[in-house]
């Protein structure tokens, strides 16, 4: 085989895998997918399980890339901000940005899941076979062993370029890691988080309208843990319950419907009138589990490489997860352009340019938490917000807020945390001896910014 593999073997039908499989087809690669779930478009995924995805720019860019985003416009919603909801019911919203482009769409997974496979197969490129899991791999000989859970029988395969995108719980990872062995280089850790999510629906009203606000992803804050709701195109809205798994107001303590109706009465008072069947669902649905993936290396034996969730799988708090696979993808299409299908060079190049940007979005998802479930309601969190805002318009190609570097821009991952923490000691200098943002010393704001992020 030559560097310029013909046959690509993908694990991982979902969003990213779809994507990464519609690219190599666009390139002119026959590629097979293995995925271990059943196919969606033909049964009910479980329920409990869609958690909606927030598409952002760096999301788009590919899907306009590989020629979709006319049918993906069809499914989606905008948000153009927070709408907060505080204890007593009331509600306060906070733009993402200042701009019109500055919103971020509510989309389906399962929709766009169902679209991406389509698209794939149309090509006469992708073959997607489910219900297939796999068992072992030689990256030696380059084979692997997949099971097929409908007839329990296995088959050993040969692959030329293996790529993993079988998510957070990736077995690809598990077994590239298992070959590598132990060593100080390698690094293949799951950091659980102490908190978990539990699946709702507010339904639509009459003749399909939306009961609260729909351009808006609504969050009810409450310092420890959280409510969120995102629009869907039916009039409902897919409602996430974020709690902690132990202690008070946990998981734990919610073990029957009376706690449950009791715990939404007193916090969640407004949202509890939207949810007919609440304890019903908090019961049927699972409660899933959140986790950080930090792994190293992504790639392996010059033939295998991880995607996605398989290599950096993060929580959900920035609404960066699937964002950031596309932007996986996007990259390994680029790679490959740049390195004329010479996979020797692409597989290593892959690796150390996106790997400093999958730490920096876990990073700045762990953050985010904090700041949807507490920091929002906070003075001093808005007042830095209002402050980006106009040093943003002051300088408008060198101060852009956190939020929208990650969302709206395309810059890397790991400038954007890092031009963040400038930005927010610069912020934090301002305010230190003001009681309102227009009290702020906007000459030495400008001196600072000049010095400070001209440069980067």
């Amino acid at each position: 085989m030559t560097n310029q593999a013909q046959q690509i073997t993908l694990i991982g039908a979902g969003p990213v895998g779809s994507l990464c499989a519609l690219y190599l087809a666009q390139r002119g690669y026959h590629v097979t997918i293995y995925e271990k779930r059943p196919d969606m478009r033909t049964c009910q995924i479980s329920a409990g399980r869609s958690i909606n995805l927030a598409l952002a720019n760096r999301g788009i860019f590919p899907l306009e890339q590989v020629g979709l985003m006319d049918k993906v416009n069809e499914l989606l919603i905008p948000m153009k901000g927070r709408m907060i909801h505080d204890i007593d019911g009331h509600t306060n919203f906070q733009a993402y940005g200042q701009r019109p482009h500055e919103v971020i769409y509510s989309i389906s997974r399962r929709d766009l899941n169902m679209l991406l496979m389509n698209e794939a197969e149309a090509t006469g490129k992708v073959t997607i076979k489910f219900n297939q899991a796999i068992e072992q791999i030689d990256f030696n000989t380059k084979t692997l062993s997949v099971t097929c859970q409908q007839s329990a029988q296995t088959q050993t395969l040969e692959y030329q370029i293996l790529i993993g995108a079988d998510g957070s719980g990736s077995q690809v990872r598990a077994l590239m890691h298992q070959a590598i062995g132990n060593s100080a280089k390698h690094q293949n850790r799951l950091e659980p988080l102490d908190h978990s999510y539990k699946e709702l629906t507010i339904p639509a009203g009459a003749n399909d309208s939306y009961q609260i606000e729909k351009q808006a992803l609504h969050i009810w804050p409450r310092g420890e843990y959280m409510l969120i709701a995102l629009p869907n195109v039916d009039g409902s809205f897919t409602v996430t319950l974020f709690l902690p798994n132990q202690g008070e107001n946990s998981f734990a303590e919610l073990t029957n419907e009376a706690a449950v109706k009791a715990f939404f009465n007193a916090q969640f008072s407004d949202a509890l009138a939207l949810i007919p069947d609440l304890t019903e669902a908090f019961f049927a649905n699972p409660t899933g589990h959140l986790a950080t993936v930090r792994s190293s290396p992504w790639h392996f034996n010059n033939n295998c490489l991880l995607i996605g969730d398989a290599a950096h799988g993060i929580v959900p708090f920035h609404g960066q997860g699937m964002n950031c696979g596309f932007e996986d993808a996007c990259v390994l299409n680029e790679l490959l352009a740049q390195y004329q299908d010479d996979w020797l060079q692409v597989l290593p190049a892959f690796d150390s340019t996106r790997k400093p940007n999958g730490d920096a979005i876990a990073d700045l998802a762990l953050d985010n938490y904090i700041e949807m479930r507490k920091s929002v309601q906070e003075k001093h969190y808005l007042q830095k917000k209002a402050l980006a805002f106009e040093l943003e318009k002051r300088h408008p190609e060198r101060f852009i807020p956190r939020y929208s570097m990650v969302m709206f821009h395309r810059l890397p991952y790991s400038q954007a945390k890092s031009r963040g923490e400038i930005q927010n000691a610069i912020m934090t200098e301002l305010l230190q001896k003001v009681e309102d943002i227009n009290q702020v010393d906007m000459a030495l704001a400008d001196k600072l910014i000049v010095e400070q992020l001209s440069k980067i």
